[in-house]
């Protein structure tokens, strides 16, 4: 668990977003963490990583529109700027092919943070869209199952993720984020 450190008091007109900060706190801190401490091999500094990331998050909060998004994109640059400096200090450059290293932190984070925007954009959804899409992708339901439980149409089933799909990747495109 994170050592707990006291924060700038949010003004009043920031009250329900103070709100939406413990919450991505409390439902991100340990997953970073994990990922932390897997990526760099030591708990305390892990720790100091992921601390960083959201004391950065919670002061530039209003500025930014993904939060989740941001904060693992925070955390990549923040595990890559220390391997960066630990390989200077303590590895020999024959030893440790630390491009490749770089490489697969760099993905491996990429795609926590494709996946958090994705689960932000599907919150944003109507609850039957998000329901259609869980069917689906997490269920892995063919249309006709989804068409008998849901009463749709085959046909309107493919047509709804189609389009669903479509305005994800929609999403993440102007995001940058292909």
């Amino acid at each position: 668990m994170l050592k707990r450190i006291s924060l700038p008091k949010p003004n009043l007109s920031k009250r329900s977003k103070s709100g939406a900060f413990l919450e991505l706190f409390e439902a991100e801190e340990q997953p970073l963490l994990r990922l932390a401490i897997s990526l760099v091999g030591r708990r305390e500094v892990a720790e100091e990583i992921v601390q960083e990331s959201f004391l950065k998050l919670h002061l530039k909060w209003d500025e930014i529109d993904h939060p989740r998004a941001w904060l693992y994109r925070s955390l990549r640059n923040r595990i890559l700027n220390h391997l960066r400096d630990e390989r200077m200090v303590i590895c020999d450059p024959k030893e440790l092919n630390t491009e490749a290293v770089e490489d697969a932190v760099t993905l491996e984070l990429t795609k926590l943070e494709a996946i958090q925007v994705v689960r932000g954009l599907m919150d944003s959804l109507p609850e039957a869209d998000r329901e259609l899409l869980r069917l689906k992708y997490f269920e892995g339901m063919r249309y006709r199952e989804i068409s008998e439980q849901t009463g749709m149409s085959i046909g309107n089933v493919g047509y709804r993720l189609h389009f669903l799909v479509k305005g994800l990747a929609g999403k993440l495109h102007s995001l940058r984020m292909d």
